[in-house]
């Protein structure tokens, strides 16, 4: 009944509503519970196993009822409702790489404006396909790599990047009205603070540091925060040639003199780009960083190239003596959608 992304999604959904110590009761009826749900490409498996069968078998193979209902762009955020019993508003969003942060977003919209309580925001994709890897391979931006190189294979920031390196998973967390989760005793990791999101209306592929900039101060404007205040930035950080040096301009421009001081790190070095589900394994990164005030370093960074100079890149391990009470992460992607979240450490109850 599942696409590999919908299985992925609904697997971290699940996990974070118990984290959150809330009841799984699938036959329930949460009218003011939502699904804010991000994706790239959807059931991209279902399909392509599809196209196999039928072009590739010998005799041709037939095609699974199912495949319109695993394939679907908004499988999975049915799905997660379906088993929360979650009743209110339930909507997938397909923004490229900024997928599931503008899935957040949106969700995070819906609980300030009261029209929900609770959401379940995040995003999911399974990007390890034949068809999906050679579509990008084709665009030569994937970096190279072989049995010696590939575990340091993708760099951001690095003088010798050579491209991005595609991952897959889902990710998920829980929005919640603030009173709410006080007076039920939650564990609370940080406050979403704001987001901020812009079109570059440019480019499909090719990164705009105006775009990017407003991204940020709509941001940093909407949660009332200086650029000062911000103590650390999860960057886009593809490791393509073009996009870093951009992103590490567009950050200068909004920090002004605060950016030479202020950490900045890319954990696609780690987990790599997992296109509409990176978005919220960064923004969980970010807000793991706050509640254990510690930042994660990008990877395999050794020699920086002076384009993406100007910041304080975290390198070596992570960072733990700066004190941490916001931050930003960002997601720029390819249709020129830019789309950052702000979030504030948890304040006490």
């Amino acid at each position: 009944m599942m696409d590999r992304y919908s299985q992925l999604g609904t697997a971290s959904a699940l996990a974070a509503w118990r984290d959150a110590g809330l009841p799984v009761d699938a036959a329930g009826d949460q009218r003011d519970g939502g699904v804010s749900w991000g994706t790239s490409l959807g059931g991209t498996q279902t399909f392509e196993d599809g196209y196999r069968n039928i072009y590739l078998q010998r005799p041709p193979g037939r095609i699974s009822p199912l495949g319109v209902i695993m394939g679907m762009n908004n499988a999975c955020a049915s799905h997660i409702a379906m088993q929360l019993g979650l009743a209110g508003p339930c909507h997938t969003f397909s923004v490229a790489c900024s997928s599931s942060t503008v899935a957040i977003g949106e969700g995070f919209r819906r609980v300030r404006s009261g029209e929900c309580s609770v959401v379940v925001a995040g995003g999911s994709d399974a990007t390890l396909s034949y068809g999906v890897l050679r579509a990008w391979q084709a665009m030569r931006v994937l970096a190279d790599g072989n049995e010696e190189t590939a575990a340091h294979a993708c760099r951001p920031f690095h003088r010798q990047r050579q491209g991005l390196v595609l991952g897959e998973g889902g990710g998920a967390f829980i929005l919640e009205d603030w009173d709410r989760a006080v007076a039920r005793g939650a564990r609370i990791y940080a406050e979403l603070a704001s987001f901020g999101a812009t079109c570059d209306h440019s480019h499909l592929v090719r990164p705009n540091l105006d775009g990017q900039v407003r991204a940020m101060r709509i941001a940093l404007a909407d949660a009332d925060l200086a650029p000062a205040q911000i103590g650390y930035v999860n960057a886009h950080g593809t490791a393509t040639r073009e996009g870093d040096p951009i992103e590490i301009a567009a950050i200068r421009e909004v920090f002004g003199d605060h950016a030479e001081a202020l950490p900045v790190s890319a954990t696609k070095s780690m987990h790599g780009h997992m296109l509409g589900a990176t978005g919220v394994i960064e923004s969980i990164a970010t807000i793991l960083s706050l509640y254990h005030q510690a930042i994660p370093p990008t990877a395999h960074l050794d020699d920086i190239d002076p384009a993406c100079a100007g910041v304080r890149h975290v390198v070596g391990g992570p960072l733990r003596d700066v004190p941490l009470e916001a931050a930003l992460c960002n997601s720029f992607a390819f249709g020129g959608s830019n789309a950052v979240l702000a979030f504030r450490r948890q304040r006490q109850p």
